[in-house]
């Protein structure tokens, strides 16, 4: 009679593996909101204790007010640069010519030097403010013909009647602008250069008289 073996198989022997119990996921936190302004932040509380930005201090479109005076009429008329040959190469250096008016009859002319051309025009911007005189005017034109004259320029200038404009160009141009003259004639018979145009322009000017200035001393 044959007997079988009750030696259990290794599959049976071994107990079945109990189910893991089910984990949660874990959620990541979320990100701690930033204090500074960074990016993914909000902008924290400024130190100064404003919460909003207020008006800029430099506001360009800014009307004038009663009291800020009158608007002052800048001009650059003329930009010289000069070179001066060192050991090491070339050193340049700016001179600027500006003309400085109320356009009501006051004008003034300046002259800067600088080694950069805004310093320049600074200059001579500040140096025409301090050197300002007044010119007689008859309206929008000059009360009568005048040959202006400075060194090697020469500058004839004639009224003109309204609507004729400002027939002139290059520094007469900025000067008659900025004193206030709208209808005049003019032509530059001598010397080209800038420098003594504007001056001779400015001689015209300051040799205007008035009608009743002119009586005055003929009476006297």
């Amino acid at each position: 009679m044959s007997t079988e073996s009750a030696t259990p198989s290794p599959e049976s022997a071994t107990p079945a593996p109990a189910s893991a119990p089910a984990v949660a996921p874990v959620s990541s936190p979320a990100p701690a909101r930033r204090e500074g302004g960074g990016p993914g932040g909000n902008r924290g509380p400024r130190r100064d204790g404003g919460g909003n930005r207020g008006p800029r201090r430099d506001d360009r479109n800014r009307t004038p007010a009663p009291g800020d005076g009158p608007a002052m009429i800048e001009k650059v008329v003329f930009i010289n640069r000069c070179a001066k040959v060192v050991k090491g190469g070339r050193r340049f250096s700016f001179s600027a010519l500006a003309v400085v008016g109320d356009g009501k009859g006051k004008v003034g002319i300046g002259y800067g030097k600088a080694n950069e051309v805004p310093d320049a025009i600074k200059k001579g911007t500040a140096n025409a403010h301090k050197h300002m005189v007044s010119v007689k005017l008859k309206g929008d034109t000059i009360p009568h013909d005048v040959l202006g004259q400075y060194d090697g320029g020469r500058v004839m200038l004639k009224p003109a009647s309204t609507g004729t404009g400002l027939i002139a160009g290059g520094g007469v141009r900025a000067v008659l602008e900025a004193a206030g003259v709208k209808n005049i004639l003019t032509k530059s018979m001598g010397s080209s250069n800038h420098i003594a145009v504007v001056h001779a322009t400015l001689n015209g000017l300051l040799q205007l008289r008035l009608a009743d200035e002119i009586a005055a001393l003929r009476k006297a």
